[in-house]
């Protein structure tokens, strides 16, 4: 597996890191920074990519994990007044309201709960959810269903 291969993998597939750094980043150089990070977790663990998922499900996992780590050893304070990068689900300057309302409404949910939702809004199936959390897929809609009505619930409070 070559350096060229890695980054032709990792070009088709950076929307993953900064969807997974979107939801766990409040400022612009944090997003920066573990945008970095998870590149760079990728890269070293890319000798270990046997193949037997597909690249994006391997690169979630560790994208996840270490965003996991990376807020664990942080803990920081949420604030509403961010800078929000440009590839947030558009790959746009414009990102609507509502779209700002719900990453800040994820952002409110705990560790577990944003890997999960932010699979899913990837549109990936539950089994595929499953296998990079490491759980299983009845879980997963257990969980999924729990994570929608939690974000209804905030949601429905800011009006």
């Amino acid at each position: 597996m070559s350096e060229i291969e890695f980054l032709q993998l990792l070009s088709q597939n950076q929307g993953i890191i900064g969807k997974v750094c979107s939801i766990y980043c409040n400022q612009k150089e944090d997003y920066e920074d573990l945008f970095q990070e998870i590149t760079y977790q990728a890269w070293k663990g890319y000798a270990t990519f046997r193949g037997d998922s597909k690249f994006s499900t391997w690169l979630y996992r560790i994208a996840l994990n270490t965003a996991i780590s990376s807020f664990r050893k942080r803990r920081p304070t949420i604030d509403f007044v961010e800078v929000l990068p440009d590839t947030v689900f558009t790959g746009t300057n414009e990102i609507d309201e509502q779209k700002q309302q719900l990453i800040a409404a994820i952002k409110q949910l705990n560790e577990g709960e944003r890997a999960i939702i932010a699979l899913y809004l990837e549109e990936m199936s539950y089994q595929e959810i499953a296998e990079v959390i490491g759980t299983t897929d009845n879980n997963i809609g257990v969980k999924i269903n729990r994570i929608k009505n939690k974000l209804h619930q905030i949601l429905k409070s800011w009006k």
